[in-house]
């Protein structure tokens, strides 16, 4: 009868198909499989964990508040944390090789330098561990069907497979493989925007087994047009990473200029990188590209989702791609309690909350790009900075600093530049208020002067 089908479809489990086995993929399936979904997900590379070498991007990643309340969700923050660097400070290098902290927050707040290999290897053990689970490697995605959910995948001996779905997760990256049906559709706005910068990697080891800088620091060498970081990792080397326009890595053809270079500009490192090492490893692979992926909408009906990259890649320079990803994972498990699970009401809810998030965070990224390589050179940023802190250790409800915002809590990303915008409208009052009650008593005695002056003058011509 129709009541025993019905009852059947429901008794029946769901399948959730995870497409991409990185980061927000593999914390994905443990978010589903948790909820009790039949889980598979599908990635296009080996399993990482088997592999000899890991191939892709190996950006140092910064974990911040977001991305641990999302692991904390599925029981790994303590794990993840204790595997983690803590930063307390921007370090900032000057030429002259003057080293000047700049805190993140408040006293016990920081980031965590986290390795994402590692990371991406602990996701998928934990997922792994949900016997409703199976993970697909060498899986890479041909074509799907938005009506259907049905799947077809290449394996790595050429032969084909094909999956039903009830939802389609894309979680595979910037140049997603799932995104592409999105594209054929009507009505889906999409941009990409790659920076005239690219960057490249260089490994700064440790120093008699110990760091070669202080550790609990994310070190930048602002140079205006471009910069370099390095962040601290547990087997005491730092990934340094340059980041500068195309065009001047192009203008670097020999070793010895890439001596030269870093002698005009990061004479500090050449000692701790070593001469031999930095003339081999610049030469190693080629500046690597960085795209800013922005779209609307991350839903097609009830049978598919967008998350992590492959719905909002943004550049590395605010710390949050991983973190606006893994929250992704924990926004959209608070539509699916707040709807019961169903999809047909949470896909559209997650699109609406989502996407003016994800589009804020995105044009941060780009922002903070010239505050880490320019900004932070400037004495009137580390003014307002100081503006910053002592207003919100007075008013620490009403003015509360972007990066605080963004870093240390889950306000909504668009709500924070909202914020941000007004705040500066408080911070230009309270400046202006400032330099009021300066110049006015200064310019008060520079009138009691000039007229006394003055009187002086009138009274010796009248004599």
């Amino acid at each position: 009868s129709t009541m025993e089908r019905s009852a059947s479809r429901q008794s029946r489990k769901k399948v959730v198909a995870v497409v991409g086995g990185g980061l927000v993929g593999a914390l994905n399936a443990c978010f589903f499989a948790k909820r009790g979904f039949d889980v598979e997900l599908f990635e296009s590379r080996e399993d990482i964990r088997r592999a000899k070498i890991v191939k892709g991007r190996s950006i140092n990643l910064a974990l911040s508040h977001r991305g641990r309340q999302a692991l904390k969700h599925v029981g790994l923050e303590e794990k993840i944390v204790a595997q983690g660097i803590p930063m307390h400070a921007r370090m900032i290098h000057s030429l002259d090789g003057k080293q000047s902290p700049i805190p993140y927050g408040r006293k016990g707040q920081y980031i965590l330098s986290v390795d994402r290999a590692n990371l991406n290897k602990e996701l998928l053990t934990a997922a792994e561990t949900y016997p409703n689970t199976k993970m697909n490697f060498d899986h890479k995605l041909q074509d799907w069907n938005a009506e259907t959910g049905l799947m077809t995948f290449v394996r790595l001996d050429g032969s084909k497979e094909q999956v039903k779905a009830d939802l389609i997760v894309g979680c595979d990256g910037a140049f997603s493989a799932v995104r592409k049906q999105f594209l054929r559709r009507s009505r889906f706005d999409y941009s990409q925007t790659y920076i005239p910068h690219g960057y490249m990697e260089l490994t700064m080891p440790p120093i008699n087994g110990e760091f070669a800088m202080k550790p609990n620091y994310l070190h930048i060498w602002p140079r205006n047009t471009f910069m370099m970081i390095a962040l601290p990792n547990l087997d005491k080397t730092f990934t340094c990473t340059l980041f500068m326009p195309f065009e001047d890595f192009e203008k670097i053809t020999t070793g010895d200029e890439v001596i030269e270079f870093f002698q005009k500009y990061f004479p500090d490192t050449i000692p701790l990188i070593g001469a031999d090492t930095l003339q081999r490893d610049y030469f190693r692979l080629p500046a690597q590209a960085m795209v800013s992926v922005k779209c609307n909408p991350y839903h097609i009906g009830d049978t598919c989702v967008l998350m992590g990259d492959a719905a909002h890649a943004v550049v590395p320079f605010y710390g949050q791609g991983m973190n606006a990803g893994f929250e992704d994972c924990i926004v959209f498990d608070e539509i699916m309690d707040q709807f019961n699970e169903d999809f047909r009401a949470v896909l559209p809810e997650y699109t609406r909350v989502r996407v003016p998030d994800d589009h804020a965070i995105a044009d941060l990224a780009m922002y903070n790009y010239i505050e880490m390589r320019a900004h932070v050179n400037s004495k009137w940023f580390i003014f307002r900075k100081y503006v910053d802190n002592i207003l919100h250790f007075f008013m620490p409800k009403t003015i509360i600093p972007l990066y605080t915002m963004v870093t240390f809590t889950r306000t909504r990303y668009h709500e924070a530049v909202k914020r941000w915008h007004w705040q500066n409208k408080i911070r230009l009052l309270v400046l202006g208020s400032v330099l009021n009650c300066l110049i006015w008593p200064v310019l008060a005695a520079s009138a009691l002067i000039d007229s006394w002056t003055a009187g002086i003058f009138t009274a010796s011509l009248v004599n």
